[in-house]
């Protein structure tokens, strides 16, 4: 699994346009990557006004010559933008995703400002401004983006996904929607990642045979096998039923044209924690 990459330029920008920022400002940007965001941040704001953090040190070192060569000397650390951060800020940019949000970050903003990130295996983006009493109010955007996890270290946990999968029968069903790629279906997948949180997907086509798995790291786990878009054979077992979690998003998708993630209020606490409402519906990512 990759552990950095260079972010579309044109989401970087998207991700600069969310944080709404204006002359005097002091931005943490959240995951150095190559070092887009905090370039164009440094030519915006000035750089001695923008801290760029990733917890690799080869990164960030990587990133600091690449922007001096361009004439920028921007602040760059390296440590783990989960924990405690070096000061305050007015705006917080992250290109990469969390879950948990960090109550750090809260800690680091003043109030009044803004933050600006995704939340991990799905295609939110949530903005939220900082309140006086230590929460913030925001809501997620009509709009998405996709990055990598915040990494505590060297590398990720190994993935869930094996093999032997292959051969387990469970309970046997007759699914009700066709075989898809979950990973790719981003509103789907983020529906599934805010009402089942955890569940690690893989999919895989021959010819017109499509088969997907949905895993948990509770024992949980699901495949589906289908020829292009037949009625799925499924297979689940553990304690949950993962593909019934999904076919329920996907009737709700299909019954009501649409699904209540995107546009919805968020409501943050002091600690990180994220109420989303809209409407008579409600998450919590937590």
């Amino acid at each position: 699994m990759p552990t950095s990459s260079a972010t579309h330029p044109g989401l970087v920008v998207r991700m600069l346009r969310h944080a709404r920022l204006t002359d005097g400002m002091d931005l943490l940007d959240v995951g150095t990557g190559a070092g887009g965001l905090t370039a164009y941040s440094s030519y915006r704001l000035g750089a001695e006004r923008v801290t760029s953090v990733d917890v690799d040190s080869y990164v960030t070192k990587a990133a600091a010559e690449r922007l001096d060569r361009i004439g920028q000397k921007p602040q760059f650390l390296t440590c783990d933008a989960t924990g405690p951060l070096p000061a305050k800020y007015d705006r917080l940019i992250s290109t990469v995703s969390v879950r948990p949000l960090p109550a750090s970050w809260l800690t680091a903003l003043r109030p009044g400002g803004r933050l600006v990130t995704t939340i991990a295996n799905t295609s939110l983006i949530l903005t939220a401004w900082k309140r006086e009493d230590g929460g913030a109010v925001g809501q997620i955007e009509r709009d998405w983006a996709g990055f990598m996890k915040a990494r505590n270290g060297a590398d990720y946990p190994p993935r869930l996904w094996k093999k032997s999968f292959l051969d387990q029968d469970g309970e046997v069903t007759t699914g009700r929607y066709p075989v898809l790629n979950v990973e790719n279906a981003w509103e789907l997948r983020s529906m599934l990642e805010i009402s089942t949180p955890g569940v690690e997907t893989h999919y895989e086509q021959q010819g017109k045979q499509r088969t997907a798995w949905l895993l948990h790291e509770d024992g949980s786990w699901a495949r589906a096998a289908a020829t292009w878009t037949d009625p799925p054979t499924v297979h689940q077992g553990g304690p949950r039923r993962l593909w019934d979690a999904l076919e329920r998003i996907r009737n709700r998708l299909n019954t009501e044209g649409g699904l209540p993630l995107y546009g919805s209020r968020v409501t943050i606490t002091p600690d990180g924690v994220c109420h989303l409402t809209r409407g008579r519906w409600s998450a919590v990512i937590d």
